[in-house]
């Protein structure tokens, strides 16, 4: 094994409280296969890490595709739209951490928003050098090794070695290397470009023939296009992309739901009904109390 490795254990996780509490840290050592590639995108309310820890996967966060290499490290604020695309083949394996930690410790504000800042980058994936690499990962070599024993002191120190990583990260803003690759063929790049300005103007006037006049493609290309490479028409993409940023405002806002409709895209309240219905398997003023009740910290839509 490399010294710049990821010490990996396969099923192995370490969970420290749960997602409705401030402090909460969730390790996944496991493996993904394509055959369970998820349909379309999700988020959560927390912040979530991911590390490849095999040869190639894909990204994709809010529409627009990123081409992954071993020991990429996604970083990922919450709220933000994302899943990850495994090729066809073995499984591969990857290491996922949710956390969220209070902020708002007296004195530490200034310290705790640098330590994040690499969640905010446009492009936040981070490729580093073999020697930089090693230095970021041995914090969550620690982790890893620790919490294989039994120690009542075992949450603060994970705690406090977490924070090395995030920070030992930070430090690196200048040195990171990731360039966003094109992937695919010229078509597929065009259906990306696509579905990034989808997720960039939900809540303008969206149709197919609007979207092939910005994009200089005849709409019935677009069309047939668009569905073989998505699994999505059009139409349908659009929906799935309103329906998500409205569910995020029904959990994490006090808005009116008539409000939300509009600010989403919806020219009716009885359309945003219909279409809310339809993609999560009820109204949103039933979702919104469900989750309220739940305290639900990821949610996904209904197909």
């Amino acid at each position: 094994m490399l010294e710049s490795d990821l010490l990996y254990e396969q099923g192995y996780s370490v969970r420290i409280n749960t997602p409705a509490d401030s402090l909460f840290y969730y390790f996944d050592y496991d493996q993904r296969s394509h055959n369970i590639n998820m349909e379309f995108q999700h988020f959560h309310d927390f912040y979530e890490i991911h590390i490849l820890m095999d040869s190639r996967a894909t990204h994709i966060i809010e529409g627009n595709m990123y081409a992954l290499q071993q020991y990429d490290i996604v970083l990922l604020r919450p709220y933000r739209l994302h899943k990850t695309q495994y090729p066809v083949g073995p499984p591969h394996k990857r290491l996922i951490i949710n956390f969220a930690m209070p902020k708002n410790i007296p004195g530490l504000e200034i310290a705790y928003n640098n330590m994040l800042l690499p969640f905010g980058e446009e492009v936040p994936i981070y490729r580093l050098t073999n020697e930089l690499r090693r230095a970021v990962f041995e914090p969550l070599n620690h982790i890893f090794t620790l919490s294989h024993g039994i120690s009542p002191l075992n949450p603060l120190l994970i705690h406090s070695l977490f924070q090395q990583f995030l920070c030992a990260l930070s430090q690196q803003r200048d040195r990171n290397t990731y360039v966003k690759d094109e992937i695919g063929n010229a078509i597929m790049q065009k259906i990306y470009s696509i579905t990034s300005y989808v997720h960039s103007h939900y809540n303008d006037e969206l149709s197919l023939d609007f979207i092939a006049k910005e994009f200089y493609i005849s709409p019935y290309y677009l069309s047939h296009q668009f569905k073989s490479i998505t699994g999505f028409t059009l139409t349908e993409y659009i929906q799935m992309t309103r329906i998500r940023h409205a569910q995020q405002l029904l959990i994490y806002s006090r808005q009116k739901i008539s409000l939300i409709a509009e600010q989403c895209g919806f020219n009716s309240f009885s359309q945003f009904n219909r279409v809310f219905n339809k993609l999560s398997s009820m109204s949103p003023s039933e979702f919104r109390k469900q989750q309220a009740s739940s305290n639900t910290a990821s949610t996904m839509l209904s197909y």
